[in-house]
């Protein structure tokens, strides 16, 4: 008789090729032997979210609130015991849908922050390639200022939301790569200890940062959350500064 798994409740679609990269790094960050060692997961992809982008940043859009909140309680419905957001953006609404759904939400920001006020920084400085919501939103800036740690955001943040709109629209080509890279190097050099990728479509490219920048991957801190989690046990923790995830 197999045994039961606590089962995560994935809140996808933003954008769906990043709620499928999710999946695939809990695939590959679950101890597994069989199919049966793998995580339970319930992931709803779901392409009628309204854009955070035109309701956060240009004010011209729907909330996506409404649209989130019934995501979570079908997943609750259909078995979730937690529930994880596939999508940076979107934990601007984890209070509602924690309150609405009554189920604990694995907090990518809150859990990478910690992730980071336990590391040894010489500067106390995190470089943020993040949506231009999230930046204006403070969420990152707000739970960093806790542990005492100030946030930087580069120079080219206009150009960072050309290559995040890119990604969404499927061109994560050379140029798009390009662009990301000479990005993250500008804001590398201001004195960081580390860039932080903190938007589920960079992730996608997270490999065209210089192996001379560390790095860590937001999304891979929820991804040892959803394993640590779902497997009930205390996962092995990687290097402190985690290097880039290959496609």
């Amino acid at each position: 008789m197999s045994r039961r798994r606590p089962i995560v409740g994935v809140l996808g679609g933003m954008g769906p090729e990043a709620t499928i990269e999710l999946m695939r790094r809990v695939l590959v960050a679950t101890p597994a032997v069989d199919d049966s060692d793998h995580m339970h997961l319930l992931v709803d992809s779901n392409p009628d979210v309204p854009s955070r982008i035109a309701a956060l940043i240009d004010k011209t859009g729907e909330s996506p609130e409404p649209e989130l909140v019934s995501m979570a309680l079908r997943l609750k419905g259909a078995g979730a015991e937690a529930l994880a957001i596939a999508c940076n953006t979107a934990h601007a609404y984890v209070p509602a849908i924690a309150r609405s759904a009554d189920l604990p939400v694995l907090d990518m920001i809150t859990l990478t922050a910690d992730r980071i006020a336990a590391m040894a920084l010489r500067h106390r400085r995190v470089g943020l390639l993040a949506s231009t919501a999230v930046v204006d939103l403070g969420l990152y800036g707000k739970a960093m200022s806790r542990h005492a740690i100030a946030v930087a955001v580069p120079q080219r943040q206009a150009e960072l939301m050309d290559v995040i709109k890119a990604v969404k629209r499927g061109d994560a080509g050379v140029t798009t790569r390009r662009r990301f890279t000479e990005v993250a190097d500008d804001l590398a050099a201001t004195g960081v200890d580390l860039l932080l990728v903190a938007c589920t479509e960079l992730s996608l490219l997270v490999d065209s940062i210089s192996p001379e920048s560390p790095c860590l991957d937001s999304l891979d801190v929820l991804v040892g959350e959803i394993v640590k989690f779902g497997t009930g046990e205390q996962v092995q923790s990687r290097a402190p500064v985690q290097r880039r995830s290959q496609r």
